[in-house]
């Protein structure tokens, strides 16, 4: 088809080289413009340039876009592997260095998008952070220093690399806003929502897009509480009938022609209306079914308020209730093992027994590989508020006013670190610069990277962060967007490995 040019756009990875290679070598087309990602090696152009002697190539042009922005200040790089962050070094070094490798292509496109070049730090505890932290310096400052000279701004950017660990709690919670419910009980992928085992949706609604670039109900309500998009709904539900109604009425041929010139808005507002009535009708289902406002009440007392022996009773008589799923049982004593695995060891070992008995598929050993894993002496922020006196003195304040939605009162750890950045108070003992660089003054952009991935409560907190403060934009990025589901799998997969491998270390 020598007729047509070719438009390429790849990952400039070896393997698309290659294939491009082999295309090359034989082109079917009679002009290629390829298009990359991200940076392109001088080895890579060269095999190109030797595939192409028939002279096909019109241009070879980096566009960087290596990273899927999902939301305005939210973006992720959908890495498979996500688990790989888990595994110490030494049990598989190619699967982590190919990891790390995948991370820093990703923030390295980002900030050539950006067109700037950040100083970076990263959480002291982390080796995979520090790894990725020093490895995106390098880059930036040594290998590609000329690609990454852009103008100097007055105070550089902040590139913070942390570690999901650090916060294991906000994945495991259940949620009640929005965009972050529809991902925990349904699942987002891309912005895109799979509708096909729903039984109730249409067919041209088997997967439906929740995007607020395109949809404007979504848009305004994306972060709001459960209990207000019913009553928004209901509202949008009302004008569309009014919009029908009046459609129904075509008397004139006038009548006709605005009808049929109205008709795709007609169309999308009807395509749009039953997309959020089937979402909420099928999530109010789910909530139902398992239980969910019991479940998460208990979920948000463990993540928010001390009390452990109200605790321990709260989680063991949900244990006991025939109608909670294993997934819920599972994620409670995990909520418990987080709060109190030094407080109460003994009870610990109750709930463990009665969710062995109870769940026949849970995997023995998760909870423990998860304290392991995430657990209070592997971590750095004051996840509970109860290390340092500033948050203890903050949570009586807030308990002292009152919350407003019993359902929606934790805040994930990444609050406190955005408000740390803003004051100027994040501590270099606990977070490092690499290099011999420093911070004078408050940063205007702030980029905060989650290796082991970010999740929707986090995004809508970016969001709001920068809707209130003037002078400074938090954008969030991780390796994949998480739920409860996901986290659990990515445990799974990593307490899988580290068994297999546990005689060699």
């Amino acid at each position: 088809m020598y007729h047509l040019k070719a438009v390429c756009f790849l990952r400039p990875t070896s393997e698309n080289i290659q294939l491009l290679r082999r295309q090359l070598a034989n082109p079917r087309f009679g002009e290629y413009h390829l298009f990359f990602s991200n940076i392109l090696k001088e080895t890579q152009i060269h095999i190109l340039a030797d595939s192409d002697e028939q002279d096909v190539v019109q241009q070879v042009v980096e566009f960087y876009g290596d990273f899927v922005a999902i939301d305005p200040y939210h973006f992720t790089l959908n890495m498979p592997s996500n688990h790989i962050y888990m595994i110490p070094a030494v049990v598989d070094p190619p699967s982590l260095q190919h990891f790390c490798d995948r991370v820093v292509d990703g923030i390295a496109a980002l900030f050539l998008a950006l067109k700037q070049r950040p100083v970076i730090r990263y959480q002291r505890t982390s080796d995979v952070a520090k790894r990725i932290a020093q490895e995106a310096s390098k880059l930036m400052y040594q290998q590609e220093s000329g690609l990454f000279d852009f103008r100097r701004m007055e105070v550089s950017p902040l590139l913070l690399v942390i570690d999901r660990r650090d916060d294991p709690l906000t994945p495991l919670l259940n949620q009640w806003t929005y965009q972050a419910m529809v991902h925990e009980l349904i699942g987002i992928q891309d912005n895109k929502v799979d509708l096909k085992s729903i039984a109730k949706s249409s067919k041209d609604q088997q997967e439906v897009v929740l995007s607020s670039e395109q949809d404007s109900f979504y848009k305004a309500n994306m972060y709001e509480n459960f209990g207000d998009i019913g009553m928004n709904i209901k509202k949008l539900v009302d004008d569309f009938q009014q919009i029908a109604k009046s459609n129904q009425n075509i008397q004139t041929i006038e009548d006709m022609a605005k009808f049929v010139d109205n008709y795709p808005e007609y169309r999308k507002m009807h395509g749009n209306v039953s997309k959020h009535v089937t979402l909420v009708t099928e999530m109010s289902k789910i909530v139902e079914e398992r239980k969910l406002m019991l479940v998460s009440q208990t979920e948000q007392e463990l993540a928010c308020n001390g009390g452990q022996v109200a605790a321990f009773e709260a989680v063991t008589n949900l244990l006991n209730n025939e109608s909670i799923s294993d997934i819920d049982r599972l994620r409670l004593v995990m909520l418990y093992a987080l709060r109190y695995e030094k407080e109460s060891p003994v009870q610990l070992m109750q709930l463990f027994n009665k969710l062995a008995s109870r769940s026949a598929k849970y995997k023995t050993g998760l909870v423990q590989f998860l304290l392991k894993q995430a657990g209070v002496d592997k971590r750095t922020g004051d996840l509970y508020g109860n290390r340092d006196l500033l948050n203890i003195a903050r949570n009586m304040a807030r308990g002292l006013k009152g919350v407003e939605n019993v359902y929606t009162q934790h805040q994930p750890l990444l609050v406190q670190t955005m408000e740390s950045i803003i004051k100027g108070r994040l501590r270099d003992v606990d977070y490092p610069f690499v290099g011999n660089h420093f911070q004078q003054g408050r940063p205007q952009e702030v980029i905060i990277f989650i290796v082991g991935g970010t999740t929707y409560e986090e995004s809508r907190a970016v969001a709001l962060q920068n809707a209130t403060t003037s002078g400074i934009r938090f954008i969030l990025g991780g390796s994949v967007v998480l739920n409860s589901r996901r986290f659990l799998k990515d445990l799974e997969e990593g307490q899988r490995i580290s068994r297999s491998s546990a005689p060699m270390i």
